[in-house]
């Protein structure tokens, strides 16, 4: 793909004799946020270590920007942030400290390129503070800062909101999403908070057993073309089953007082009308959405993930 940040080729780790990852192809885009999800030990955080060439890649290849990892290792690199869990910083320096500090290893980071980043992750009031005052989430923030100071095409974020509380987590989505769009960044998200990965990224790669069961949009995941479970709160409940068997051939289940139907978003209105006409008083209507923790257990087949 000409337009691809970073693509994997086939990509394969063999540890003795046995195939720990099995040849996994995908590309990301620039501007695009990614989620890279799977049950523990399927192979994500080896997957990442031969991105950024931690880890020997055993078969295939890794093209960032069109530069391999194998043969351009430099170039490739270079076009790479990355953080993995928590971010080390020194807790004695203020943030500005930091990023001062870090910056000085990487060549052409200007002190205007340090005031972006610190708009970017919106920490310019905490900035002058040293960093063993900051919580958490600040400290995940100044770590983001300091993975974009050399403007990379691709942001690696392994487990990003871990022992974040929901605000932290809320605070870290959102600059995630601004980054990707302002900065034209392909971000990768590894993870195993479903509901997070859902709400921050564009598109997800589901991984088991070192395989790849499925690439496709977060809201193609979630797609609500497809029969969904409908609840209604009708009454009488009797009555509205019998014309809904008769008018629609559509088996409901009734419950505390509510019906459950299976059915099609565009049909519901039609189903409405049904039984009002035939005096069946309709209270409440809701379409119970399928979830990405719903999609994945389908293509995992498996209770795996903690």
């Amino acid at each position: 793909m000409s337009n691809a940040a970073i693509e994997l080729i086939d990509l394969k780790k063999t540890l003795g004799k046995k195939e720990i990852i099995k040849g996994l192809s995908f590309s990301i885009d620039r501007g695009e946020v990614f989620g890279f999800i799977g049950p523990n030990g399927a192979g994500k955080t080896t997957t990442i270590r031969m991105m950024v060439g931690l880890m020997q890649i055993t078969d295939g290849d890794v093209h960032i920007l069109g530069n391999s990892i194998k043969t351009d290792y430099k170039e490739a690199i270079s076009e790479v942030g990355a953080i993995v869990e928590n971010p080390e910083m020194y807790p004695f320096m203020s943030g500005w400290q930091n990023l001062m500090h870090f910056s000085r290893m990487i060549p052409g980071v200007t002190k205007e390129r340090i005031h972006e980043v610190i708009r970017l992750v919106g920490l310019e009031k905490a900035i002058n503070e040293k960093v063993k005052k900051y919580s958490l989430g600040m400290r995940q923030r100044l770590g983001i800062a300091q993975a974009l100071l050399h403007k990379p095409s691709v942001l690696i974020l392994d487990e990003p909101t871990n022992g974040l509380d929901p605000a932290g987590i809320r605070e870290i989505r959102k600059y995630i999403r601004a980054l990707a769009s302002e900065e034209n960044v392909a971000v990768i998200i590894s993870s195993h908070l479903l509901s997070e990965i859902e709400l921050m990224c564009d598109r997800i790669g589901l991984i088991k057993n070192g395989e790849l069961v499925a690439t496709q949009d977060v809201n193609a995941a979630t797609d609500q073309d497809s029969a969904s479970p409908v609840q209604m709160e009708v009454t009488p409940i009797e009555h509205a089953i019998k014309i809904l068997k008769s008018n629609h051939d559509i088996d409901a289940t009734s419950e505390n007082g509510t019906i459950t139907i299976q059915s099609e978003r565009d049909t519901i209105p039609s189903i409405i009308k049904t039984l009002i006409n035939n005096d069946v008083l309709v209270y409440q209507v809701s379409i119970t959405k399928s979830t990405l923790e719903d999609k994945f257990f389908d293509l995992i087949g498996e209770n795996t993930i903690e």
